[in-house]
């Protein structure tokens, strides 16, 4: 296994790199370090977000820096205020043990008198955004004349946002013989236009294919009609009680519109868009960060630079125009190795843009079902039984034990259970067991209880979904859960599906004739000691939840559970708040649910 101290880097870097708990280098970083360090070369490295960038080019720079010297020697363009401040922390971190060497964020928002005080102090490395970047060159408060490395962090994020006047007008200004180094996850004409112009033969290297989405996300589509795209919404983010989400609009107006229904339907949700002030952005992205808001819904520019490792589900709430631009979005998820999921809600005239989008990016979609009222209520029911079982007792609760006991007296433990987790179940099933199937079919019909009246693709047998009493908190993904699954049953990894992990349990899919193989294969079965439980679930719905289904040439929807009465539903009748704003607080009032 490669280790950093195989890299060439030097001593101060790598007590620094031990500080920060890295063991082993990322791909790109693997790739990139040993070539920056031993040659004088420009490099264009292809990789997604979340992969170990900034590393990748702050070692090597951080090691080429002169602290002798306070003339400005390397410059980093970020798209971003929130990605330049992030990558200025980071080569901080990285360079705790390099006495004399200073970073300088330039960004806008801030001083520009304060940020140029800075750079006179001296500033070896100067990370900026484009904008104010210009702006301070024009003012000669920043000279780049006499660089030595240039970096464009987020190349195509930075061309897509309109900077490409912008960068050619900075560049100009660094000398010709600087090294650049151009770092991007996708290779549009324009990032290739600015490397041919401003680079000479530069390495390339490639962290996966071109253009393609990271490995780690998982890909998903849901055809509903047009008028039920935001119930379809609540249901997804209802279905994934853990749900840590960022939830693209096209437009500023949809972002600020669809932040508002959620936060009134008592979700725990943010905008983010152009429209707001810098402080407005500052407060939603720190709520968003300490995980106080679990939805955040942006526009693609005002996403640019987020950078938070435990998305669980980047959802499209509408497709961007661009398929490079939902290769942007679902990289927001599916971070530093960890699993993630990207959902696309579609209308049947939007299906043909996710075939565009799978030959871009080298993935195929998994077409699931909207999760129908009465799946989401059972998923909520364990969610609930979960959370009470973890609850730590509060001691102060012994002394109305007493009293609380004299009201309780007479309800026997079957009864008591029952009528405690009715308290909030109650709610949440008036709330869904009435609503409508919001599934459409991509041949226009609408499908019922999440099984597609076209069953040409489903096995003759049927299709028997499972409970079994592990999840997350067990250190499961998606992925990891499917991968156990198979192994232990010894069966082909599309013989398992729609594997959806939740807390504490998860539910996954089989063909009906493999049931009786299951469960007996799961009777007394134990790891470490504890009993892993497979039961047939009551509610054998097949969709919503984290991933793990089948590809739709090998199967069509889900066997799913026949519920819903056909009425118009998804009305939150008397559980709005009442809020509005661009986010709502911790411990606001939320709608039915188990949370």
């Amino acid at each position: 296994m490669t280790k950093f101290e195989t890299l060439g880097l030097d001593q101060p870097l790598l007590d620094a790199i031990s500080d920060l708990g890295f063991e082993t280098p990322s791909e790109v970083q693997e790739k990139a370090i040993p070539i920056l360090l031993e040659q004088d070369t420009d490099l264009v490295a292809l990789a997604q977000t979340g992969t170990g960038k900034t590393a990748a080019f702050g070692f090597p720079m951080i090691q080429k820096i002169n602290v002798e010297s306070r003339t400005t020697q390397g410059l980093i363009l970020s798209p971003t205020r929130e990605l330049c401040l992030q990558i200025t922390n980071e080569l901080k971190l990285y360079s705790k043990y390099i006495k004399g060497l200073n970073v300088v964020a330039i960004y806008g928002g801030a001083s520009i008198t304060e940020q140029a005080s800075q750079i006179r102090r001296g500033a070896q490395i100067v990370v900026a955004t484009p904008g104010r970047m210009k702006d301070m060159i024009g003012r000669g408060m920043v000279d780049i004349s006499k660089i030595d490395y240039c970096v464009l962090d987020e190349a195509d994020e930075m061309l897509n946002m309109g900077f490409y006047e912008d960068i050619k007008d900075i560049l100009s200004n660094t000398p010709e013989e600087k090294l650049t180094w151009l770092f991007s996850a996708t290779m549009p004409k324009e990032v290739a236009s600015i490397a041919k112009k401003f680079m000479v033969q530069p390495v390339e290297i490639t962290v996966g294919t071109k253009n393609a989405g990271a490995a780690t996300v998982q890909h998903e589509y849901y055809t509903v009609g047009g008028r039920d795209r935001y119930s379809a919404l609540k249901r997804l983010a209802d279905a994934n009680p853990g749900i840590f989400s960022v939830v693209f609009c096209r437009t500023k107006r949809d972002t600020q519109k669809v932040a508002e229904k959620l936060i009134e339907d008592g979700y725990n949700a943010g905008a983010l868009h152009g429209d707001l002030s810098q402080n407005q952005r500052d407060l939603v992205m720190n709520a968003f960060r300490k995980k106080q808001v679990q939805m955040l819904v942006a526009t693609d520019v005002a996403a640019r630079g987020i950078d938070v490792d435990d998305v669980t589900h980047v959802i499209n709430y509408q497709l961007p125009d661009e398929i490079e631009t939902y290769t942007h979005r679902s990289g927001r998820t599916g971070r530093a190795g960890k699993s993630g999921i990207s959902m696309v809600i579609v209308t049947r005239s939007e299906v043909r843009k996710i075939r565009a989008i799978e030959g871009k990016i080298k993935q195929e979609f998994i077409q699931k079902q909207i999760p129908s009222g009465i799946e989401i209520c059972e998923i909520q029911l364990y969610h609930l039984a979960n959370k009470i079982k973890e609850t730590k007792v509060n001691k102060e609760i012994d002394n109305y034990l007493p009293a609380i006991y004299d009201v309780l007296e007479g309800i026997d433990r079957d009864e008591l259970i029952k009528k405690m987790v009715s308290v909030e179940f109650t709610q949440f099933y008036n709330y869904y067991s009435k609503t409508k199937d919001l599934n459409t079919t991509e041949g226009g019909r609408e499908s019922r209880g999440g099984e597609d009246f076209s069953r040409e693709d489903l096995p003759s047998e049927g299709s028997v979904r499972y409970f079994i009493n592990i999840g997350e908190r067990d250190g499961y993904d998606w992925m990891s859960l499917k991968d156990f699954l198979r192994d232990t049953l010894n069966l082909e990894k599309e013989d398992i599906y729609n594997v959806d992990t939740k807390d504490s349990f998860s539910f996954f899919n089989t063909d009906a004739q493999l049931t009786e193989f299951i469960i007996q294969t799961f009777t007394d079965f134990k790891v470490d000691g504890r009993f892993i439980n497979v039961e047939v679930s009551t509610k054998p719905g097949g969709g919503g939840g984290k991933g793990g289904g089948r590809k739709r040439s090998s199967r069509k929807g889900g066997g799913g559970f026949k519920g819903g009465s056909g009425r118009k539903g998804d009305k939150n009748k008397s559980f709005k708040s009442g809020k509005k704003g661009n986010f709502s607080k911790k411990g606001g009032k939320k709608r039915p649910g188990f949370y």
